[in-house]
């Protein structure tokens, strides 16, 4: 019987045509990163850099490199105040954004039918319009001789006598603004739900208030968290609502950052105030998903 002999395991060598698609995948990532690196790594780290800057001792007015840590003390200690109301009137409007967009969008993925596109057309048609123009129309609507006021005041609901250049004023332009960023995701979230699951829930016999709770809500869940953090974290960066609508006891974080970055040319400050107010979102939006419950967001 005639010996076998072994025959010598040869790795397949590797296809000219996958290492050629490889290549292709990382090509495809250069303009990405590179759009990246450029609008957003670089204008970060050149805001960081400012925000350590040192008034010149030669030249009072401007501003050389160094590492004054201080800017952020200062900035805190003085401005304290203007970011605690920049978080309330935004944690405000999203709350009372989330509680006229939900039945909204509720109605128009389940309820609207054929009228669903149109519906969803002028839920962003608003935005078609100039930002400014928008704000501008709810001073003329919140006027003191304004029906919204005239309105309340004869119900006597109002303890001034007015609305506009009130901390009212601003949440309620928060409000609208932002509505749309709140109305899409719920829309999309409840869109993407199987309503055979809240139709089982009643056939089980269990009341509308717990089909809500133990159904819709938890499955629409995604699209609540995904529609707080879009308005919730542009609101509390807004200044024009601030400026138009309110007075100067209504000042948010972002006029003050406008404020020292156009008209004091304090530069180090502002920039210091950016970096906190980036730092502030980003640990309540991780706090805030990780809660709820939602890390795949992340």
């Amino acid at each position: 019987m005639a010996p076998v002999l072994p025959v010598a395991s040869v790795a397949p060598a590797p296809l000219e045509g996958q290492k050629r698609s490889s290549r292709s995948v990382y090509l495809l990532l250069i303009p990405g990163l590179a759009w990246l690196a450029v609008f957003f790594v670089i204008p970060l780290l050149t805001l960081f850099m400012t925000s350590l800057q040192k008034e010149s001792a030669t030249k009072p007015g401007t501003y050389v490199f160094g590492i004054q840590v201080s800017n952020y003390v200062d900035a805190l200690s003085e401005y304290w105040p203007q970011f605690v109301r920049s978080f309330v009137y935004a944690g405000l409007a999203t709350l009372i954004a989330l509680v006229i967009a939900y039945p909204l969008a509720y109605f128009i993925a389940f309820k609207a039918g054929s009228w669903r596109s149109l519906m969803l057309v002028l839920v962003v048609a608003p935005s078609f319009a100039s930002f400014l123009l928008r704000t501008y129309a709810w001073k003329t609507i919140l006027a003191d001789e304004g029906p919204v006021t005239s309105t309340l005041n004869a119900l006597h609901l109002l303890p001034d006598g007015r609305v506009l250049n009130t901390g009212i004023a601003v949440v309620a332009g928060l409000t609208y603004t932002f509505l749309p960023f709140m109305i899409l995701p719920l829309y999309a979230s409840l869109d993407r739900m199987d309503y055979r699951l809240i139709e089982a829930g009643g056939d089980l016999y269990a009341s509308p208030v717990k089909v809500f709770s133990r159904v819709t809500w938890p499955l629409s869940m995604p699209g609540v968290v995904a529609g707080t953090l879009l308005t919730f974290i542009p609101a509390a960066g807004d200044f024009i609502n601030a400026e138009l609508l309110g007075s100067a006891k209504d000042r948010m974080i972002g006029n003050v950052i406008q404020t020292n970055f156009i008209e004091f040319r304090d530069y180090p400050t502002a920039s210091a105030l950016s970096f906190v107010l980036m730092a502030a979102i980003l640990i309540l939006v991780f706090g805030y998903i990780r809660r709820s419950g939602t890390e795949d967001l992340v």
